[in-house]
């Protein structure tokens, strides 16, 4: 595999509903994105050089993206020690890094549980090797700002609510969220969750083709907690 794949990073923000199953924070993106235009995602992007300032190692600045794409595209204040709504800042262009030591927050990177390493073999414009984080969602009432330009909308939402919709028809979703989605509707709450992602080991994984009885199949590893591992390749989004 070549190393073109852009470094990235998503953040699964989870939070607990007293009657019903954990709802997360997703984004619709607009039509008009280059990468899963129209799709329902989880926040997040690539890593930028700044955040690789703030970050120690990759692992690190992974989740220095993950926290600040969150905050860019919903407005929501994530793993803050102190949460504010940066969101304004940002959008006006404000370094990340300048804009946390004038406030005076750190960040708090073990809020951030990792949960899950994607990285497609296939060729294509854009490829991610994107790690996904896991974090509770802050206390308090914060209204979503879904980002202009970029995010449709930003809603609460159970897993199982999205995988409806995808099934019905009126939302879509790309392979790996798909089989995120999947994976988390089998979870109760959000101590459930780092259970579970804590006894699965972080293996890169890298979809791949293969044919059974005479139809391709979209597939990935069967021990990394996914209750689905195969799609039939005719439906499966790959981006």
């Amino acid at each position: 595999m070549s190393d073109d794949a852009i470094p990235a990073a998503t953040l699964i923000v989870m939070r607990d509903v007293a009657s019903g199953p954990p709802e997360l924070l997703m984004v619709r993106r607009t039509q008009r994105m280059a990468f899963a235009g129209g799709a329902m995602v989880f926040p997040g992007g690539r890593i930028d050089a700044g955040d690789f300032a703030l970050g120690s190692d990759h692992e690190s600045a992974a989740r220095v993206a993950a926290i600040r794409e969150t905050i860019e595209e919903t407005g929501l204040p994530v793993a803050l020690s102190a949460p504010r709504n940066l969101q304004q800042q940002l959008h006006a262009g404000e370094d990340f890094g300048s804009l946390l030591q004038r406030e005076g927050i750190a960040l708090d990177f073990d809020s951030l549980v990792p949960f899950a390493r994607w990285r497609p073999a296939f060729h294509q414009p854009r490829r991610f090797d994107t790690l996904f984080f896991l974090t509770r969602a802050p206390n308090g009432d914060w209204p979503l700002k879904p980002q202009a330009g970029e995010c449709e909308s930003a809603e609460w939402l159970s897993a199982t609510a999205v995988l409806e919709r995808i099934a019905a028809g009126t939302a879509t979703a790309i392979f790996p969220t798909v089989r995120n989605l999947e994976r988390l509707a089998q979870l109760g709450s959000f101590d459930e969750a780092v259970t579970h992602a804590r006894a699965h080991p972080i293996e890169t994984i890298s979809p791949w083709v293969e044919e059974i009885d005479g139809e391709k199949w979209l597939r990935i590893p069967d021990h990394l907690g996914y209750p689905v591992t195969a799609e039939r390749l005719t439906s499966a989004i790959r981006a």
